[in-house]
């Protein structure tokens, strides 16, 4: 359950991070709302995938997740560059994030 856990801690990661984009492009409290909303859920899964799942496993592949997802948002929504080097490197964050899970 604690893998479970750590992906919706990573969608909290993505869904902040989109969240702040949307935010600045048009700025209002409620946005402001859903930042936080997002983000404390990104937190609050951490935490219980780091009760079983080792601070130095959890946390890179948090991140991981979440830049990825960022980076697949970005393309997908907001209209950024997809070059082929772009998605190289986010298989190469994709594989270190399995990485660890396998081998951590």
């Amino acid at each position: 359950m604690a893998w479970v856990y750590l992906v919706i801690a990573s969608l909290g990661e993505i869904f902040g991070v989109m969240s702040i984009n949307l935010y600045l492009q048009k700025r209002s409290w409620q946005r402001l709302i859903v930042i936080v909303a997002t983000f404390s859920i990104g937190f609050y899964f951490l935490s219980l995938a780091m009760r079983e799942i080792p601070m130095g496993t959890a946390y890179p592949v948090w991140t991981g997740l979440g830049a990825a997802g960022a980076v697949l948002m970005g393309i997908l929504f907001f209209k950024e560059a997809a070059g082929w080097k772009r998605i190289l490197f986010l298989c190469l964050i994709i594989g270190g994030a399995v990485g660890l899970k396998l081998f951590g």
